[in-house]
């Protein structure tokens, strides 16, 4: 059995100017300014989904649809509402399943895990609307697959052939309910170039039941009407469903939500780290939460009981431990099967590192039990969020200065 990488979190594992950062803020009063809070925000992106009758006619058809092994992929351009109607359909299939598997090919905008992973996840009527673990995640560490399509492909055959193996299975029960596990495949809006590319391998490899192209008014950005992935345009066995975006003007033109990208990804992030308190501990702002995290006792990671990945670049030696500082990982077990492929079981934030010790120091919301397994880093392009920066009365907490002593 061999030792914990990660160890159990100690008030003598912080540097000490840290600790004197830490108590300059919890003793300087603060200004009474209004506090946004977290949960309205997530609601307020979250909010009640409007679902045309051409929508409920797509989903309806697709769970009667009578197939043995139902898959659905999701497809269209960008912000056509592809991750509302996979919501939908979800719910209208666990009507008639008792699980439904989710497998998440959004690495911007994931529906179950932060940015920059890729998952499958089992949910059933009691998970659906709660914060639930993923059946298998791997972190891709950016936000699209522009930067490396071919390890993007590998990650989601990986989770689609982990699905046909353990789920896939068609029962001899003549009730619906027990033909498998449906599956629902959500897809980027990135189909132009190699991102149309990307969407025609995943496409063949999958070999779903039903293609739900979601189209807009702009048709130039549009997938190609039709069996678009098969060179002769058959479709052959598979049900192709092409269906307008959800909000269309009096001009029928596509009437579209444009959110912030970024704000939302940032908004995840927040909602995951949350998970590092209990949840009746009164943190609800994002002002609190970064406060909180800024002050949680980070988990001691010896340098040599880890490995360190760098993910779409190389890094030399020398500038590892800068490269890592004040950075967003993702925590995964690598001496175990998925073909060889790093699982990973969560994100922590490098809170530090003592180069003296040859310590690094993690916060992440991830259980000690699970962690015990982890014996890779990987670091990739995904980004603290700024509001996560701000702490009130002290100096950023993930600055270089204070948690790299001997450099």
């Amino acid at each position: 059995m061999r030792p914990s990488p990660l160890k159990s979190p100690t008030v003598t594992s912080l540097p000490e100017a840290e600790n004197k950062h830490r108590e300059s803020y919890h003793t300087r009063p603060e200004r009474r300014t209004p506090k946004m809070s977290l949960v309205m925000e997530v609601e307020e992106e979250n909010n009640d989904m409007y679902i045309p009758k051409q929508w409920s006619e797509a989903a309806d058809a697709i769970a009667h649809g009578g197939s043995n092994t139902l898959t659905a992929f999701i497809c269209g351009p960008k912000n056509s509402g592809k991750s509302t109607f996979s919501r939908h359909l979800l719910h209208v299939l666990l009507r008639r399943h008792k699980r439904v598997a989710y497998l998440d090919s959004d690495v911007g905008q994931s529906e179950f895990t932060p940015p920059g992973c890729l998952s499958l996840t089992i949910l059933d009527r009691e998970t659906i609307d709660v914060k639930t673990q993923p059946e298998r995640c791997f972190f891709f560490g950016d936000i699209s697959s522009k930067r490396d399509p071919e390890l993007y492909l590998t990650y989601i055959f990986a989770l689609y052939d982990h699905y046909r193996k353990q789920y896939g299975q068609v029962s001899t029960s003549s009730s619906p309910s027990n033909n498998g596990v449906p599956l629902i495949v959500n897809t980027g809006g990135w189909v132009k170039g190699i991102g149309y590319d990307v969407l025609v391998d995943m496409l063949k490899h999958i070999s779903p039941s039903h293609v739900v192209n979601i189209c807009i008014s702009a048709k130039s950005k549009n997938l190609p009407s039709g069996a678009f992935w098969s060179k002769d345009g058959d479709a052959e066995a598979i049900t192709l469903i092409e269906i307008n975006s959800a909000r269309q003007d009096s001009l029928n033109r596509s009437v579209l939500v444009h959110k912030d990208s970024r704000h939302l990804r940032d908004l995840s992030i927040v909602t995951y780290f949350r998970q590092c308190f209990p949840s009746d501990m009164n943190v609800t702002s994002i002002k609190e939460i970064a406060q909180a995290l800024a002050a949680h006792l980070p988990y001691e990671v010896s340098v040599s009981a880890v490995n360190i990945k760098h993910l779409h670049c190389e890094v030399p030696k020398a500038e590892i431990f800068y490269s890592l500082n004040a950075s967003i990982v993702g925590l995964a077990v690598d001496s175990e099967g998925s073909g060889h492929l790093p699982r990973c079981v969560g994100l922590g934030i490098v809170r530090g590192i003592d180069t003296l010790r040859q310590v690094l120091y993690i916060i992440t919301p991830v259980p000690q039990n699970v962690l015990e397994d982890v014996d890779l880093l990987l670091q990739g392009f995904i980004q603290i969020p700024t509001c996560l920066l701000q702490v009130h009365g002290c100096v950023s907490p993930y600055m270089a200065s204070n948690a790299l002593p001997g450099i």
